[in-house]
């Protein structure tokens, strides 16, 4: 098979049959817009937090032994954390009463090893196997967090292989890009950095509070009155700096979307004299996003400091009262500075901490909406044992009795019937939304049949592997899909083996080699950014190229002739009617001349076949074929 992309045709299709408009009338899809919905954006909260934990915590399954390595690191390093400013308190007190006492006798203070030295060293010492325990739990930490997120994106990568081409109809692609790399990436960096922050912070609040009431109760008070009051603060600051957040993040998405329009559509702005409205367009989309980010940015640069200044007065007034207790001999210089240790230790954690939740919030709803994707339905797997085809194969294409519906209460397809004689061709033609690119996708398999039977050379396709029956299908879109490579790959997308000498062949057979050997670097063109260095119609000629390379059994042409010249559809058409010869074709066209000489018309409406035969039949029974022939020719 050559191209699978969907095409105008089949979008459109598929909205009439689902009895949605937006593919033709609106910007938008309604499938689309739920997918937008405001409570999985604008808060950024899982839907359901304990279930959303409980799958992480068996996605990482093979990794929670370094969660484990993580937390006994963690206690190590927190105690080690708590365990400073006491022990500096001692060597503090220790060092002034020999300071204290050298004074006294008039003798002159010295430090040595066994007196003051060793302890120094043992603060060191101190230091030290705490800088090692918070580099392994980093370390550590961090492997855990790449290793699950990778395991995440591999499940999502083989997921997408198995989503129906449904999913992809009702999601935009951008929004499935975002949750493969955005959610995941976030996810990740939270994981590494706010989880281990927030256990972090919980270890020091707890220990420095519970180590601040055993060098003194009221001062301890006093400090957690000045707490509460900036916790609070901080938990409303944060929560309108996450909506803020959320209205920025809309505001770039609304930018990003006028500028990807502008700069794709900016030949059109042009030629219709738009350049003044667009440009209004993007520039009010642009102040938007300045006031919206100049908001949060003011809420989140001002909630530190203004935290930082309530800590402050706290620290003011227990050194005041902590004067009186110094001065009374209930607490000592070492102790003392201890303490305001250990305000710093509690504090800084306490105005982060409210931020670090919410971080872990977006980031359980980052990976709750990945979550979703794995639980979609998926397509039927292929049978255990699937039948094959007879090689060489005939060709010969049976629908009997085909049933299909997008909704299943809303069937399309109620009793189509039809047989495509082994080398004939046959051509589907009706209006826009009738079904004919649904008809196609059917014999691919890209939907799955609600009754009835497809047949290949007898054999029923859904007992077929998709691989091996799409292996005998060339299709030739109307969307000409083309990969950033040369032109001699994409050319052999279909038949990475293909000589240098057979793609030539192929170019030749669909009149395109004189064109590409007009080029600088002849087949070794690069094609980039969707192939804008070349023509639409130039495009098309290379997908047929393409087909003809993989030299197929059974052709599809969904007006496959559409975008390019009335010469170079002749010469396309005397290549066409070559490779056709001996092949089964399904011709989908719109303009009825390129289909007179087909072998079986088939004409529907609605997803019905209402009218079939061969175009002198079919303009003898002046039916909805003769009227649609003759409306063209008026």
């Amino acid at each position: 098979m050559t191209q699978t992309t969907e095409t105008d045709e089949t979008r459109r299709d598929e909205a009439a049959a689902r009895g949605d408009c937006s593919a033709t009338d609106t910007p938008r899809d309604p499938i689309v817009q739920a997918d937008l919905a405001p409570d999985e954006e604008e808060l950024e909260v899982p839907r359901d937090l304990k279930r959303t934990i409980r799958r992480l915590w068996d996605a990482s399954r093979e990794q929670q032994w370094r969660l484990y390595v993580v937390g006994v690191s963690l206690v190590f390093y927190v105690i080690i954390t708590l365990a400073g400013p006491i022990y500096t308190a001692y060597l503090l007190d220790l060092l002034w009463d020999k300071i204290q006492a050298a004074f006294a006798t008039g003798e002159t203070f010295t430090i040595t090893w066994m007196d003051g030295g060793i302890q120094t060293m043992g603060l060191l010492l101190l230091y030290t196997v705490q800088w090692v325990f918070y580099s392994a739990q980093t370390f550590i930490m961090a492997s855990f967090a790449e290793r699950l997120n990778l395991k995440l994106r591999n499940q999502v990568g083989a997921k997408l292989t198995r989503l129906p081409l449904k999913y992809f109809d009702a999601h935009q692609p951008g929004r499935i890009i975002s949750r493969v790399t955005n959610d995941l990436d976030k996810t990740s960096e939270v994981l590494q950095t706010g989880l281990l922050r927030l256990l972090v912070a919980v270890g020091n609040v707890t220990g420095a509070v519970i180590m601040m009431f055993t060098i003194n109760v009221w001062l301890t008070l006093i400090f957690l009155v000045f707490a509460i009051g900036s916790g609070v603060v901080t938990k409303v600051v944060a929560r309108k700096t996450l909506i803020l957040a959320a209205e920025r993040q809309r505001s770039v998405g609304i930018l990003t979307g006028h500028v990807e329009e502008a700069y794709s559509g900016r030949a059109i702005i042009r030629a219709f004299n738009q350049e003044d409205s667009s440009s209004r367009r993007i520039h009010e989309a642009t102040q938007d996003l300045a006031d919206t980010t100049r908001r949060a940015d003011f809420i989140t640069n001002a909630i530190n400091p203004a935290i930082r200044l309530i800590t402050r007065f706290s620290q003011v007034f227990i050194a005041v009262l902590g004067g009186f207790f110094l001065v009374a001999g209930n607490l000592t210089i070492g102790t003392f500075q201890a303490f305001f240790q250990y305000i710093n230790q509690a504090s800084e954690p306490l105005t982060e901490m409210s931020f670090m939740i919410n971080s872990l919030q977006s980031a359980l709803a980052s990976v709750e909406r990945v979550f979703d994707i794995l639980d979609e339905d998926e397509i039927e797997p292929d049978p255990a044992e699937p039948e094959r085809v007879a090689e060489p194969i005939s060709g010969r294409v049976d629908f009997e009795h085909v049933k299909f519906g997008y909704d299943p209460d809303r069937p399309l397809m109620k009793d189509v019937s039809f047989t495509a004689e082994p080398g004939h061709r046959t051509a589907i033609v009706g209006t826009t939304g009738a079904g004919k690119t649904t008809l196609i996708n059917l014999l691919m398999r890209f939907y799955e049949i609600d009754g009835g039977h497809i047949r290949l050379d007898g054999v029923d396709t859904h007992d077929m592997d998709r691989m091996d029956l799409r292996r005998h299908f060339g299709m030739v879109l109307q969307d000409a899909w083309l990969f950033d490579g040369t032109i001699a790959e994409n050319i052999a997308y279909g038949r990475p083996d293909a000589t240098r000498e057979q793609i030539i062949e192929a170019a030749k057979m669909a009149r395109v080699d004189y064109f590409v050997r007009t080029l600088p670097d002849g087949y070794d063109t690069r094609l980039s950014n969707d192939a804008e260095n070349i023509s639409q119609g130039q495009r098309q000629l290379l997908t047929i190229a393409r087909v003809i390379l993989c030299d197929p059994k059974i052709l599809i042409l969904d007006e496959a002739t559409s975008s390019v010249d009335t010469h170079t559809e002749q010469e396309i058409g005397k290549a066409m009617d070559t490779l056709m010869h001996g092949r089964t074709s399904f011709v989908i066209a719109h303009r009825l001349s390129t289909i007179v000489d087909a072998d079986l018309i088939l004409v529907m409406d609605h997803g019905t076949i209402i009218e079939q035969g061969t175009h002198a039949e079919l303009l003898a029974a002046d039916g909805a074929y003769a009227r649609l022939y003759n409306s063209q020719f008026a």
